[in-house]
């Protein structure tokens, strides 16, 4: 049964593996929807027996088969909203993601398949997170997360986290963007060597970007 609470829950334990390999616990759940720990525990248990989640108590959570599929659905039309947005309206990446939310459970099939053929389907949305495929397969280049990217790494920007439209606006004004080649310099003051357009120049980023930056390797 569609329901926009089970597809954020599904949604939200989906993205917590997507960029590292660590399960999220019912109580990082809890703070991700920004719900009480009861309420939290109630629902799991309910996803639980319906087969979308597997989890036993107190333990970490994980997406089921169907789970998974139902999460790469929603998500898959998130992504491609947030694309045609950026893509078709002139939306900045950092205003893209609340219109998103309101319009994934809002559009028919048919014309998330318009939208997918009009874009040329594209394998990823503005920020670099992958746009999975009507099958709900990605695909992701290996990858290290700028925190733990050592001085003098050389890699392309592979996504940057729209959890901080602030931040977003930063890395944006610092001239990063995804594809975009660097060179880390200095990992704990955060500087990057730009290698694209603008020479070797060097751009700072601000401390939160080291835990929503991520590189090729």
């Amino acid at each position: 049964m569609a329901s926009p609470a089970i597809d954020d829950y599904l949604k939200t334990i989906y993205h917590h593996t997507e960029w590292q390999d660590d399960r999220i616990t019912p109580s990082q759940l809890a703070a991700e929807l920004g719900l009480a720990p009861s309420s939290v525990t109630e629902m799991v248990q309910k996803l639980a027996t319906q087969g979308l989640v597997t989890h036993r108590p107190y333990g970490p959570i994980a997406l089921s088969e169907e789970g998974e599929r139902r999460a790469a659905a929603i998500i898959r039309r998130h992504r491609l909203i947030e694309t045609w947005l950026v893509s078709e309206f002139g939306y900045a990446w950092d205003e893209v993601h609340d219109e998103a939310e309101v319009l994934e459970h809002a559009i028919s099939d048919r014309l998330l398949e318009g939208i997918d053929e009009r874009l040329g389907r594209p394998r990823f949305d503005p920020h670099g997170d992958a746009i999975p495929d009507a099958a709900g397969h990605v695909h992701r280049e290996p990858f290290v997360l700028l925190a733990q990217a050592p001085a003098g790494h050389v890699g392309r920007v592979l996504r940057v986290s729209d959890r901080d439209p602030e931040l977003l606006r930063a890395v944006e004004s610092a001239g990063v963007a995804v594809g975009t080649t660097v060179t880390v310099t200095d990992a704990a003051a955060l500087r990057l060597t730009m290698g694209e357009g603008i020479g070797t120049a060097s751009v700072s980023l601000p401390d939160a970007a080291a835990d929503a930056v991520w590189l090729s390797i």
